[in-house]
């Protein structure tokens, strides 16, 4: 009996440890997409004219080809490494930039040590602006080509 007690009230805490603990995850990354600035209207947005610019500036100290070790073992600085991720995989849904961790990311939303860049950063970059967030998500919507 006591046994069965036991065993009943092991199962019962890891069912709860487990519930917390994903409720805790997604209360850090639950997204209002209505805090996002809304996509750009430009339309034929394209990694190499509107969104590799933006990269190279603000991006590139973390992300970039002479990055020896990039963070999150992200790259930015080709379209294919943007489309592949880092080590937690793609970090955009090509068509859906309001589900993209990148944007969250960029928009500082979220989990505060996920916000990209970083507040305080060692290259100094601040955080981009509305105008680029807004054109990284309408390059996003619109195929991330």
């Amino acid at each position: 009996m006591l046994s069965k007690l036991l065993r009943s009230s092991l199962v019962s805490g890891c069912v709860l440890i487990a519930v917390c603990a994903l409720a805790d995850d997604k209360s850090k990354t639950a997204i209002d997409p209505k805090l996002l600035p809304p996509p750009s209207t430009k339309q034929g947005v394209t990694y190499a004219t509107d969104i590799q610019p933006i990269f190279t500036k603000s991006c590139y100290p973390c992300h970039g080809p002479k990055t020896q070790k990039p963070k999150g073992k992200l790259r930015l600085d080709t379209l294919e490494a943007v489309l592949k991720g880092g080590e937690d995989g793609p970090d955009l849904i090509v068509g859906d930039s309001a589900k993209s961790t990148m944007v969250a990311q960029i928009s500082q939303q979220g989990d505060p040590d996920d916000y990209m860049p970083p507040p305080k950063n060692k290259a100094n970059v601040g955080p981009l602006t509305k105008e680029q967030i807004g054109l990284i998500r309408a390059w996003i919507d619109q195929g991330a080509k």
